[in-house]
């Protein structure tokens, strides 16, 4: 079982930065792979970032890559979200996940067994 808790949303203006940070428990975060996905009002959930059980392999959705950065810290069982060049239509709320697919990150939501409950981002234009 794992646990997770995201934080560092925010309100902040286009062109601004947040770091979004997500903390889990358990003594086995470096045994997952983690995501980074994110949902606006009225819209499906989507695919931000997601790295492998070390961090060493990255995938990046299209509309975040160049801007965005995933990384993660596996003695403080912390995995990051740095955003810069924040856009209007990064608005939303951000979770992490965790999946079992150790050295393989995923862009499907179906890969992760355990999800955050999520941490909301604004950005005013």
């Amino acid at each position: 079982q794992v646990q997770l808790v995201e934080s560092g949303g925010g309100l902040v203006q286009a062109g601004g930065s947040l770091r979004l940070s997500c903390a889990a428990s358990g003594r086995t975060f470096s045994s997952y792979s983690m995501g980074w996905f994110r949902q606006a009002p009225g819209k499906e959930r989507e695919f931000v970032a997601a790295a492998d059980y070390s961090g060493g392999r990255t995938i990046y959705a299209d509309s975040v890559k160049g801007r965005f950065t995933i990384s993660r810290d596996n003695a403080k069982n912390t995995v990051f979200l740095q955003m810069n060049s924040l856009k209007p239509e990064d608005t939303a709320n951000y979770y992490c996940a965790a999946s079992p697919l150790r050295y393989r990150p995923s862009g499907s939501g179906t890969s992760y067994d355990y999800w955050g409950q999520g941490t909301q981002v604004t950005v005013s234009s």
